[in-house]
């Protein structure tokens, strides 16, 4: 029996965690699907069929599927768990170009990816899709697509004037909170590049990801207003964009080492 959980959904991509209970040895019905798939084992492992060729699946290969393809699974050793990324055609485009074909479905998983795949899972869990979930994500898809795509041209690094220019953009608007700065899929289509290129760019030429500057910008808002004596930390929480108190909670922790209420006692004296 096969049950999916999401994990987040964003107009360029959807991250799912899938879960097959039981042993089933036995091939599958056929199944189809309309985007490109990455998908990830978290646990366990399983048989794939598809274009004529079976893998085995595990915590060391992942494989892309294609819009369309038909496949046949099969769990002669018991369940599994993995987690489905379901791939955009404009995130897929922008990172593969016009003639990136898929030539090859499995791919080899070292230790690298599997922390980048822990991490998209933790993010996951911070409430924050837009930012901390959509950057995991991306990075992970751009980094692993173009090993499996023929022509693929995935997006360079913008180094120099240009790279500290687009981070510029990237901090102006995040500080301005003007439009399209409530994730990084938005923001890259303000700034009309990739939000892989977006990403890996601002990391290079300022040293932190983007969710963290966003963040770091959000919790000085919050020193601000604490100084201020805001008291209501779950109207504090909403007004920032936070998505409740906790999330809130948990930033300032991560950033500071103490909890907004411990903040407030420290700037009241």
């Amino acid at each position: 029996m096969q049950s999916a959980a999401r994990i987040a959904e964003l107009p360029q991509f959807s991250a799912w965690a899938v879960t097959c209970a039981g042993e089933h040895a036995a091939w599958s019905d056929p199944e189809f699907h309309d985007d490109h798939r990455l998908v990830l084992v978290r646990s366990g492992r399983f048989l794939r069929r598809a274009d004529g060729m079976e893998s085995v699946l595990d915590q060391t290969t992942a494989y892309l599927g294609r819009p369309g393809q038909e496949e046949r699974f099969a769990h002669p050793v018991g369940g599994d768990l993995c987690t489905s990324i379901e791939i955009g055609p404009e995130l897929w485009h922008s990172i593969v170009g016009d003639s990136g074909v898929p030539l090859a479905a499995d791919l080899y998983v070292d230790a690298a990816v599997e922390l980048c795949h822990r991490r998209l899972l933790l993010a996951a869990g911070s409430a924050d899709v837009g930012f901390a979930v959509a950057e995991e994500a991306v990075g992970l898809v751009g980094e692993l697509v173009p090993r499996v795509v023929g022509g693929a041209r995935p997006a360079r690094i913008r180094s120099g004037a240009r790279g500290r220019v687009l981070a510029s953009a990237a901090r102006a608007a995040i500080l301005d909170g003007g439009p399209g700065t409530d994730g990084l899929i938005p923001l890259s289509e303000a700034l009309d590049v990739s939000p892989f290129l977006l990403s890996r760019t601002f990391t290079a030429v300022t040293g932190v990801s983007l969710t963290r500057y966003r963040n770091r910008v959000r919790v000085g808002r919050a020193l601000a207003r604490l100084e201020g004596g805001e008291r209501d930390l779950a109207l504090l929480a909403a007004d920032l964009g936070f998505a409740d108190q906790a999330h809130l909670t948990r930033t300032m922790r991560a950033h500071l080492g103490r909890t907004p209420g411990a903040v407030r006692a420290l700037l009241s004296t």
